[in-house]
Order: C-alpha cells, then sequence, then structure tokens
C-alpha cells in the first residue's frame, strides 16, 4: 500500500467548491480498483490547509493503472481548478510504527 498526501491552501471563499470538487471526484476514485481509501481533514490551526489522504494499493496502481485509466481525466477535470493551490503532493509508504485501534498506543 502507498499513502499519497496532497497539501492544499485553500481560501475561505473557495473551500465550498474545493469540498464539493472532491465530492464529485470521489466517483472515479471509488471506481478504481486501485483506490483503496480516501479522505480530507481540514487544519483546525489553520482552516485554509487541507490535506488529503489517498491510499492505493501501489504506487504503480496510482501512476500506471489510475492515471492512465479513462476516467482519469473526468477526475482531474473536477479538482483541476484548485490545482496551483497545491503546496506538497507526494507518495508514502507506512513504516512499522503505528497503531491501529482507537486508544492503541504507537509501537516502535
Amino acid at each position: 500500500m502507498i499513502i499519497e498526501y496532497v497539501r492544499y491552501t485553500i481560501p475561505a471563499e473557495q473551500e465550498k467548491e474545493f469540498l464539493a470538487a472532491y465530492r464529485d471526484a470521489a466517483a472515479e476514485l471509488r471506481g478504481s480498483e486501485h483506490c483503496l481509501d480516501y479522505e480530507i481533514s481540514r487544519c483546525v490551526e489553520d482552516p485554509t490547509s487541507y490535506v488529503v489522504r489517498i491510499c492505493w494499493d501501489s504506487l504503480q496502481g496510482h501512476l500506471q493503472g489510475f492515471r492512465k485509466a479513462a476516467a482519469f481525466p473526468s477526475f482531474f477535470a473536477k479538482v483541476k481548478p484548485f490545482y496551483e493551490r497545491i503546496q506538497e503532493m507526494r507518495h508514502y509508504a507506512l513504516t512499522d510504527v503505528a497503531a491501529r485501534q482507537a486508544g492503541t498506543a504507537a509501537t516502535g
């Protein structure tokens, strides 16, 4: 599994459009065999800061599977208006330091 993190800075006046765009684009994510799950979080301390987290089956599944699939142009068209607001877009692999249940202490 690979986790893609996309950090955005979205002005308050664009928040509704940003979230609506990703709600709409979620159809393509749900339809992809390579997308395991996704979420968007908004920073409490800085409400203009958002993180989109998408779990992919693999880096290849994201870059060669999803991005080359017929549904990708539709997905990208929906989120493209916010592309210039991206601060970081990277892929990460999990380490062995993790807690899987609420209230469980991290290991390692």
